[in-house]
């Protein structure tokens, strides 16, 4: 189930995404590449994929450390996009998601908010997210994005997305800092015109019909407060679909909607990044 606060953790009940077992040897060989839904459908595939990514540590301008991994395309220079992840912290998951952005030419970073922990059930998610504080979840973030703006290998255009948690928090860092689009996935976006007005980029959201706590009335105030606070660039879609629907590993899971999703989300990026 999924609640106001994030994803739950019932497996997916929905056939996977059909892979044969030579695909299966040859990915984890590096001699295929796979449909995402397929990689992330399976675990032992989601983890080879996200094992090629390197860590990342960046001082903060407090004394911490923002941490995460990334993902650098065989071509550069190139756009950059911050990964922000669900509840359950920096899982083999949205890793997999990261080093298939790569593979699309991006530099791919998934930050850490957890700080090296990650969620197995509920009760530790949700003790995991409420434990990030905001000033300093904030600080990481933004940290992050001006390392990607001046990376050495970077266009200087940097892009942002998450899901649920990590959707509330791209939308948020793009508020604290300037990025070239931000993508939230089912996150919340109850923000008044006020709180909109440093945003400068523009957005794209997917969000289901059938969630009910990042409902059709959240939304259209967010919809409402951008055009008051002048902000237009505004794309939203809603799927026939819950919460969570773009994550393989959850009960929600849609495949179709997810991979829709996704597609819009690289157009998104391809307009606005590359």
């Amino acid at each position: 189930m999924c609640d106001l606060f994030g994803c739950g953790d019932t497996p997916s009940n929905k056939p996977l995404p059909d892979v044969t077992s030579e695909d299966r040897r040859n990915f984890l060989k590096g001699l295929a590449a796979l449909p995402l839904a397929t990689v992330l459908a399976y675990p032992d595939l989601a983890h080879a994929a996200g094992t090629a990514l390197a860590d990342v540590r960046v001082p903060t301008a407090s004394g911490g450390e923002a941490i995460g991994v990334i993902a650098t395309p065989a071509k550069t220079p190139a756009p950059a996009v911050l990964l922000i992840h669900e509840w359950w912290g920096l899982n083999d998951q949205i890793k997999a998601v990261a080093a298939e952005f790569a593979n699309q030419g991006y530099i791919a970073l998934a930050v850490d908010m957890y700080g090296g922990q990650v969620a197995t059930d509920r009760d530790g998610a949700m003790a995991l997210m409420k434990g990030v504080d905001g000033a300093k979840g904030t600080e990481q973030l933004v940290t992050l994005i001006e390392h990607l703006r001046t990376h050495p290998q970077g266009t200087g255009k940097v892009g942002t997305v998450g899901w649920c948690f990590g959707g509330g928090w791209s939308l948020d860092a793009s508020i604290a800092v300037p990025v070239d689009a931000t993508v939230i996935y089912y996150g919340r976006c109850a923000k008044t015109p006020e709180q909109l007005a440093t945003l400068d980029s523009p957005v794209l959201g997917h969000f289901g019909t059938l969630d009910t706590n990042i409902n059709a009335e959240m939304v259209g105030t967010f919809e409402k407060s951008m055009a008051a606070a002048g902000k237009t660039d505004l794309t939203v879609h809603w799927y026939e679909a819950n919460h969570a629907f773009a994550n393989p590993t959850g009960s929600r899971y849609d495949e179709e909607d997810a991979k829709l999703a996704w597609d819009r989300t690289l157009a998104f990026y391809a307009k606005h990044l590359m």
